[in-house]
């Protein structure tokens, strides 16, 4: 439901497939790979256990991905999993998606990497508490600033982080396997579990809840559709290939960690990458690891920077927000008015710290959203069949697996930690009474055109 946008400048169509795979990679490789496995390895003490928390961490995200690919087809418009949600279920569905990502999730997402970000670049330049903080919103400001001015810029700079960061995950591999055989044999005579005890389901679906946030932001790709060159069939793609990338960089790099260290010291570790390298060639991995860390969290945090604005300006545009905050620049073609509103934002989640306990409460209701997608994709095969577009091969399989297994994982997180969850679910569902002020003020009134 929306009211059809005024004419005006429109939003610039400059992503192909080449950008559109380096942004579901580059936003989705942050810094979790590189400083802490250590939360699956500790949650599946076996080498067995770690390689198929990985490999079905990789297999669910890819799952997602198609129930995003299809839907993207159907509706090839800005603000992705929104869109979706408003379509497939309701507007007040899509709406609390959109709160959630504005207030909570996706500006959480960015105040944390922009301070990992800037605690790493402290490993070079003393930065202080103060210090790191302002090194946080100044990186927050600058990439919002690039975005600001243009896609065509903001996609090309994604795609240089991208190809940096894969070509430094294949640096790691390569040297790691060729010049660990020292290191690896070390490694062989420790014990090959972590700690005693049996792999059973519920820690290994704790560790999924890990690892799973280390493949974060897979479907970000999806809020720029309008920004993206025949997106029924580039957004498919970039989605498919984007994640196996991904999944292939992570069980790699937890390849090489379990090759050149022993598994406890995996388990414990919090910077495994620097670890890794330092048993590799001495001391010094940590100045290297954390140029790694610097640079890819920057990458990272370019893409979500870059993905966000796209839901509130459809929600602008929808009625279910300020109307001015869907405006586009007549010049740069951006939704800035979004994208400044976001910067703002997230600056002041990094500034006042409350991103710490409004993310971490948070950001485990994303998998209830994404498992309504997923059912509602079956809802809208069974109103108006399959898409003319790309298509899920296994349905209705895939959708209600991922389905199945998104609420699953939610619901473990709940019964783990009952209080924050239930804090966190309320904090989502605040956005109910909003809308209905929105939609009682008539801003949702007109159908969009199908």
């Amino acid at each position: 439901m929306h009211r059809n946008p005024e004419a005006g400048p429109s939003l610039d169509r400059s992503i192909g497939l080449y950008e559109a795979t380096a942004m579901v990679v580059g936003t989705i490789i942050g810094a979790s790979i590189f400083v802490q496995p250590s939360e699956v390895t500790g949650r599946v003490p076996t080498t067995l256990g770690i390689y198929g928390v990985w490999l079905a961490c990789g297999l669910l995200t890819l799952f997602g991905a198609l129930v995003c690919a299809e839907m993207a087809s159907r509706f090839p418009q800005a603000g992705g999993v929104y869109v979706y949600l408003r379509e497939a279920l309701s507007p007040a569905v899509g709406f609390l998606w959109g709160w959630a990502m504005f207030w909570t999730m996706h500006s959480g997402i960015i105040a944390v990497v922009a301070v990992i970000f800037a605690r790493y670049a402290g490993f070079f330049v003393p930065l202080g508490h103060a210090g790191a903080k302002a090194t946080a919103v100044a990186a927050i400001v600058a990439l919002s600033a690039i975005n600001y001015a243009g896609v065509r810029q903001g996609s090309a700079l994604q795609a240089a982080f991208t190809v940096g960061k894969v070509a430094a995950v294949v640096g790691i591999v390569v040297l790691g396997f060729a010049f660990g055989g020292a290191a690896h044999r070390v490694a062989a005579a420790a014990p090959l579990v972590a700690a005693p005890g049996r792999l059973t389901p519920g820690p290994f679906a704790l560790a999924m809840v890990a690892g799973l946030f280390a493949f974060g932001g897979w479907h970000m790709v999806t809020y720029n559709a309008e920004e993206t060159r025949d997106p029924g069939r580039t957004l498919p793609r970039a989605l498919v290939l984007g994640t196996l990338t991904v999944t292939a960089c992570y069980v790699a790099l937890n390849a090489v960690y379990l090759y050149v260290l022993p598994l406890p010291v995996v388990s414990a570790s919090s910077r495994v990458a620097a670890d890794a390298a330092d048993a590799v060639f001495g001391r010094g991995g940590g100045a290297a690891m954390s140029a790694l860390v610097v640079f890819s969290t920057l990458g990272a945090l370019s893409g979500i920077i870059l993905a966000g604005p796209r839901v509130y300006f459809a929600m602008a545009r929808d009625g279910l927000l300020f109307r001015w905050a869907g405006a586009i620049h007549p010049r740069f073609r951006t939704p800035h008015r979004a994208i400044a509103l976001q910067a703002l934002w997230a600056s002041v989640l990094v500034v006042t710290g409350t991103y710490r306990a409004l993310f971490t409460r948070v950001i485990y209701t994303e998998w209830i959203f994404f498992g309504l997608m997923a059912v509602g994709l079956v809802v809208l095969r069974r109103r108006s069949g399959p898409s003319a577009g790309f298509r899920i091969r296994a349905y209705p399989w895939i959708p209600l697996l991922f389905a199945a297994s998104a609420f699953a994982l939610v619901a473990n997180q709940i019964a783990s930690a009952p209080a924050g969850s239930v804090t966190g679910l309320g904090l989502v569902l605040l956005g109910l009474p909003v809308y209905h002020f929105w939609a009682r003020r008539g801003y949702s009134s007109q159908p969009r055109a199908r």
